[in-house]
């Protein structure tokens, strides 16, 4: 029986569930396979990266989704998804991105839409919901932390966790909400061994008369994706990027550096707890390989072990 790459749930002898299909848009009764192999992916992607505002190191796509045709199609301009194939250097990352935003919401962080395609060649491609657009091509305001910084994407690691807070502090309209969500992503990153939260996966977004976090993205444990990984933080956290315990993410970085009180902190510490037994139930349902389940249930508790 088929799981439903969007969802995680069973979805018979077809590739998506209805609720799946219905995330996407309500009048989606089907959805075809993506026009193009994972190879053809990254090359249309590098073809056309000049042309767009979504680059990085992985190869991506802009993407807007046809319900009448029932496909995702490319697009140079006015794209709503970002499209991600596999990649040849680190194996499974679309799976592991999936899953690892999933377990994200499970600890209350916000999250834009986002789930699995398949490919013509039958792989996996990652989308994500574009949560700086809405219709007619009109945008949000949305700066990523370089930018805000003065960093480019070549200086995008030259920063701490200390400076990200000093942003917020410097344009969030309520600091001090924006400062309890920094350290909710922050532990959270610790505990799934994304170690690649850089300036630039950081923003801010104007909503609803606010500047607040956007909702998180990027969040991989590119620890299992690395061959030999080194260190635990992209960004140094009061000094250290590696070897942090108890004492330097909860009591140094979010008691004492961003001010969040023991009531608040004592709660998000339950929440995580709370919330283990259900990241290892979606770890089992995800779509990586056995071996890479394996190895991000081993991560998982052996950072938890470490903190809690």
């Amino acid at each position: 029986m088929n799981s439903c790459p969007i969802t995680y749930e069973l979805c018979g002898d077809q590739k998506y569930s209805d609720a799946g299909l219905r995330l996407l848009s309500p009048r989606l009764q089907q959805l075809n396979d993506f026009p193009y192999t994972k190879d053809e992916q990254v090359r249309e992607a590098m073809a056309r990266a000049a042309k767009l505002s979504i680059q990085g190191v992985q190869p991506k796509l802009s993407v807007r989704l046809n319900p009448a045709k029932m496909i995702f199609e490319v697009v140079d301009s006015n794209g709503t998804y970002i499209l991600k194939p596999q990649n040849d250097y680190y194996p499974e990352l679309p799976e592991n991105e999936d899953l690892t935003m999933r377990l994200a919401t499970v600890v209350g962080i916000e999250v834009p839409l986002h789930g699995m395609i398949y490919s013509k060649d039958g792989s996996l491609s990652y989308f994500i919901k574009r949560f700086d657009r809405l219709p007619r091509g009109k945008k949000i305001a949305l700066e990523d932390f370089a930018q805000l910084t003065g960093n480019t994407r070549e200086t995008k690691y030259k920063s701490s966790m200390e400076r990200v807070a000093q942003v917020i502090d410097q344009f969030c309209t309520f600091p001090i909400i924006e400062r309890i969500k920094l350290f909710r992503l922050t532990l959270f990153s610790f505990l799934c061994g994304n170690e690649d939260m850089h300036l630039k996966n950081f923003s801010l977004i104007r909503r609803e008369g606010k500047i607040e976090l956007s909702p998180a993205y990027d969040l991989v444990n590119s620890t299992i994706a690395l061959p030999n990984p080194i260190e635990e933080f992209a960004l140094p956290l009061m000094g250290r990027k590696n070897k942090l315990t108890r004492h330097d993410i909860i009591d140094s970085f979010g008691k004492n550096y961003l001010g969040i009180n023991d009531r608040i902190l004592d709660e998000t510490v339950h929440v995580f707890l709370s919330a283990k037994l259900n990241w290892y139930t979606l770890i089992d349902k995800s779509f990586l390989s056995e071996t890479m389940k394996g190895k991000y249930r081993d991560l998982v508790e052996s950072r938890f072990r470490r903190i809690f």
